[in-house]
């Protein structure tokens, strides 16, 4: 039987004007308070059920069941489906999670159908497989035997490797190396960090939870009506490509124009090919593992939009961007996509900028934005301007730990994995110059202009004048061979960005 939500009149988003937006959500959108009490009341019991009965007398008797709702405040009357997350203590790691969930589910689907009817609910086990993977859920359909209504509800199985943390501060870097290295497929363990997902979305202020309650009803209604069949994105992305729209093109303010707002998470979404997302509040690069497999994760084909609890969950890797786009674009020429006032538009970049310090022997350290998908071509233009650089421009950086490298005008700061602050080093070369890398024996090193027709001891005295050790207290190595002082780095068959070694003998 149809749900009331399928019975009554759709409200038309498409005919309502940009000014009459708020009008739209107060008496189409938000719950009533029926509805939020029913959806409340099924999803006590069912947790109940869980937690009390559907595990007592069996193997996992002395296994603690944890429920947690994924609500985030973003509920649409009649249209919102439900999750419940139940960390089991028998899962003692992600990978031991994937080895049991499908016996798990097996056995509360078998204890659900046999106790449905002690339920104040109708309920249905909808049975479905993800591919060839072994489903992470418990899919239902729960009606209310006093009405019409039916609820959408995901029942999600998660090894609590969280455990007592407290959502208002970073996990331990650890829990994030060990979810990589049980090299799951994309976001399989992300009911793991459910926790921290809601917390994200719940903490934001009520008018952009009234913004995601828009584009959430744009996306169920216009979108996944069409396209049924579609693997498309889930709502969840759609929910962090609005928060990211409102962070840049506010400043995270809690006063915005809810036209404007939607209109250019429309315009996002048409432009979803130049997409990259991500935040560092519950993970960051500073760690190796964590932020080597960040760099890669962002390296990838764009739309980029990482799950700010899960780096391993791509919410931008589905392959129906174009499908959404395509409605976006035809969103964007009706009526409520109409704005009063055409300079209050959200200034939205595709991609955060990146802080680059520009360090350059001689001159104090100043800083510039770089978009990490321009070309280093364009930073190099910049660079030059500013200060009134004549020669050529020769910028290179280096991660800690690492060989200094050089970065070529024809990439971007992307393709070396730049996508947090970096350093870089400026140096200016006249022909026939060329740059080497003197590597400093506490690891670091710098690059120096040379021509290649002067002698080893030039080098050491550009380096003592940079500030390094004395000329006499300094040993250059190449490969394991030691560099006579009078003889030319041309004679040495030192090349343009060869490292040297500096070895300092007192």
């Amino acid at each position: 039987m149809a749900s009331p939500a399928e019975m009554d009149p759709i409200p038309d988003l498409y005919g309502t004007f940009g000014e009459m937006l708020h009008h739209f959500l107060k008496h189409s959108l938000q719950p009533q308070r029926d509805w939020k009490e029913e959806g409340q009341d099924a999803w006590e019991r069912i947790e109940k059920f869980f937690r009390e009965q559907c595990f007592r007398d069996e193997l996992l008797l002395d296994q603690e069941v944890k429920g947690g709702s994924s609500g985030k405040g973003t509920t649409l009357n009649h249209r919102s489906d439900q999750d419940m997350v139940l960390f089991l203590n028998c899962f003692s790691s992600f990978k031991h999670q994937a080895q049991s969930r499908e016996r798990v589910i097996n056995f509360m689907k078998e204890k659900l159908v046999r106790c449905r009817n002690s339920l104040a609910y109708n309920i249905t086990v909808v049975t479905h497989r993800e591919g060839n993977r072994t489903p992470r859920s418990l899919t239902l359909r729960v009606q209310s035997k006093k009405s019409n209504d039916i609820i959408p509800m995901d029942v999600l199985l998660a090894y609590d490797a969280l455990g007592s943390f407290s959502r208002d501060s970073k996990p331990a870097p650890e829990i994030y190396e060990k979810l990589i290295k049980s090299r799951g497929y994309p976001g399989e363990f992300s009911p793991s960090f459910t926790e921290l997902q809601r917390h994200f979305v719940k903490s934001r202020p009520v008018k952009l939870k009234d913004l995601l309650r828009l584009v959430k009803f744009w996306y169920l209604q216009y979108v996944r009506r069409k396209y049924r069949r579609a693997r498309l994105p889930s709502k969840y992305a759609l929910e962090l490509l609005t928060i990211y729209a409102w962070e840049m093109g506010t400043e995270s303010s809690d006063s915005f124009s809810l036209d404007a707002g939607f209109v250019a998470v429309m315009e996002l979404l048409r432009d979803y090919e130049d997409i990259c997302i991500y935040w560092t509040k519950y993970y960051d690069f500073r760690n190796e593992v964590v932020g080597n497999f960040l760099k890669e994760q962002l390296k990838g084909d764009r739309p980029i939009i990482l799950d700010p609890a899960d780096p391993t969950n791509n919410l931008g890797s589905r392959k129906a961007w174009d499908l959404v786009a395509k409605e976006a674009k035809h969103c964007l020429r009706q009526a409520c996509c109409i704005t009063e006032d055409l300079s209050g538009g959200w200034h939205v970049l595709r991609a955060r900028d990146v802080q680059v310090t520009v360090k350059q022997t001689g001159k104090e350290p100043w800083s510039l934005w770089k978009n990490p998908y321009s070309p280093i071509r364009k930073m190099k233009a910049d660079i030059r301007r500013t200060n009134d650089l004549h020669g050529k421009v020769r910028i290179s950086f280096q991660e800690p730990g690492g060989e200094r490298q050089l970065l070529s005008s024809r990439k971007t700061l992307s393709d070396y994995g730049i996508f947090s602050k970096v350093n870089i080093r400026v140096l200016e070369t006249f022909p026939p110059e060329i740059q080497v890398f003197v590597k400093f024996p506490n690891g670091d090193s710098k690059p120096y202009a040379i021509n290649p027709d002067d002698i080893i001891r030039e080098l050491k005295r550009k380096i003592e004048d940079d500030g390094g050790p004395c000329m006499e207290d300094q040993v250059l190595m190449l490969e394991d061979e030691e560099l006579e002082d009078y003889h030319s780095l041309d004679y040495l068959q030192i090349k343009d960005c060869d490292t040297i070694q500096l070895i300092r003998v007192s």
